[in-house]
Order: structure tokens, then C-alpha cells, then sequence
């Protein structure tokens, strides 16, 4: 006999997520390989750009990232050939040099004690967006993870190689988990790796639903309960180490997956190392 049919949705949504954590299961990628697969995933997404844009991670050593070399597309990055970066963008780890553009990182990092990881791209509709001035407007379920949660720079600063526009964008962004930049492309934090790159994910599709919706009417806003409700459910951690391991799954499809294979994460916690 049924026994949830007199239940109310808060009742429902506590046993919903229970059964998350008891039944989404992810595999044990390493800190390493999931900021290579994020490349990736981002790539497969639409997100790549040349060699614009950068991805980061936390590494064990506070004051410390992985990022990827510069001269290397997104589709190109393996855990192997990541490097391990200071706050300064000296190489303490690996071979090449990071993008200079991996400054404002820093600035994020320091300002944001939560985040864990940094996307920063340029993806096509995003950037449309960008070049008209238009904040994102979040107005269908799936784009709620973002609702209230994406800043938007209406002033363009220029390369974001200087402090100066490290200061800008981290202050812009504040707590919010991601934000648009104006005549440039998106950022995108997350409290973990597998966080960031949905968000990610979901900026770019958000952006594209925009577009194709102004072009037929106007958009009608959300009720700001049920947004808010829809945020906090669809970024329950459990639900986002899920939606990174099915990309994970898609974009490794026909890859020699050698360097992925799931393994122990042998990494040390964050803020722990020599």
C-alpha cells in the first residue's frame, strides 16, 4: 500500500535527497582528473575557444591551483600535462606556463574561501549576450540551479591580465556562483569541481534558451519561491557529482581513457601538503 500520498512536498524533497546520497554514485576520479575532464566536457559543451579561457582547481598546497598550460586547447588537456600553479602564476608542477589571464583566479580564490573551482570561457551564446550588454535572465526550470546566482560586469576592462581587473571581477562576482562578463564570456565557481563545470554547463544553455526566446516574445519572470526552491534542489551536491559523471560518460565515449580510469583519490585534502 502506498504511504507517501499524504505527505507534503518538504517531507517528499528530505526523502528525495536522502535517497540521493544512499543511491548516486560517482566514480573516484582524482582531484587531477576531474579539472582534465572538465576541460573536456566544457569542449564537448561548445565552451572552447581557441586557447581563450582557463579551468582551475584548488590543488593541496593552500595558495596553490591546477590549471592547464597554455598552448593547449581544451580538448587537449590530460591529467598529465596539468600544471600546478602559485598565486603568482609561477610554475611549481609540470611543464609550459599558465595563461596570464589566470590573475583574476587568484583574485577569486583569495575573496572566496568556498570555491573550489574556477571556470572562465567563452562560449558562443554567452559571449552574444556579452557583445549586446544582456544580463542572463533565468526563466525555466533547468537554469534555476543560477537563479540569483549569476553577476553580471556591464563594463568591459580589458584583458584581465592586471590586478586591477582581478579586483573588478572577484568583486563583481561576491557571493554569486557565477557571472557574465560584458564583450567578453562567462566565469563560473563552484564548491567542487564537478559544481563548477554543470554551472558552466548550464550558463551556456541558459544563454541559448535567452536568445531563442527574445526572438519570439517576451520572457515572463519566475515566481521567486519556487526559483529559489528549484535552485536548492537541482545543486544538491549529490545531483551534481551525478550530471559531471554522465558528461564525464558522453565525453569519453571513442577517448583512449587511459589517464581516467577511476582511481582512489590520492590527492590530500584541500589546505593539506608540504
Amino acid at each position: 500500500m502506498a504511504t507517501t500520498f499524504s505527505l507534503g512536498k518538504d517531507d517528499l524533497v528530505l526523502r528525495a535527497k536522502a535517497s540521493m546520497q544512499r543511491h548516486l554514485e560517482s566514480p573516484r576520479w582524482s582531484l587531477r582528473q576531474k579539472v582534465a575532464l572538465t576541460c573536456r566536457i566544457l569542449f564537448s559543451q561548445g565552451h572552447d575557444s581557441g586557447l581563450a579561457g582557463q579551468i582551475t582547481a584548488r590543488a593541496p598546497k593552500p595558495g596553490t591551483y591546477f590549471t592547464q598550460r597554455l598552448g593547449l586547447g581544451f580538448d587537449e588537456i590530460w591529467p598529465s600535462n596539468l600544471l600546478v600553479v602559485d598565486e603568482d602564476l609561477e610554475v611549481l608542477g609540470g611543464s609550459g606556463m599558465a595563461n596570464p589571464a589566470n590573475r583574476f583566479h587568484s583574485w577569486i580564490y583569495r575573496a572566496r574561501p568556498d570555491v573550489q573551482c574556477i571556470v572562465h570561457t567563452h562560449p558562443l551564446h554567452v559571449s552574444a549576450l556579452s557583445m549586446v550588454g544582456r544580463a542572463l535572465k533565468i526563466a525555466q526550470m533547468d537554469a534555476c540551479m543560477l537563479y540569483d546566482d549569476v553577476a553580471f560586469l556591464g563594463e568591459w576592462p580589458g584583458v584581465p591580465v592586471g590586478n586591477s581587473e582581478g579586483e573588478l571581477i572577484s568583486g563583481v562576482l561576491g557571493g554569486k556562483r557565477a557571472a557574465l562578463l560584458a564583450h567578453h564570456g562567462l566565469v563560473a565557481t563552484g564548491r567542487s569541481v564537478e559544481e563548477a563545470c554543470v554551472v558552466a554547463i548550464q550558463c551556456e544553455r541558459a544563454a541559448r534558451l535567452q536568445l531563442l526566446a527574445e526572438a519570439v516574445g517576451t520572457i515572463k519572470e519566475l515566481n521567486p519561491a519556487l526559483a529559489r526552491e528549484a535552485h536548492d534542489w537541482i545543486l544538491a551536491g549529490k545531483r551534481s557529482e551525478a550530471a559531471f559523471a554522465y558528461f564525464a560518460r558522453r565525453t569519453l565515449v571513442g577517448c583512449d581513457a587511459g589517464e581516467f580510469e577511476p582511481e582512489p583519490d590520492t590527492e590530500l585534502p584541500l589546505g593539506q601538503g608540504e
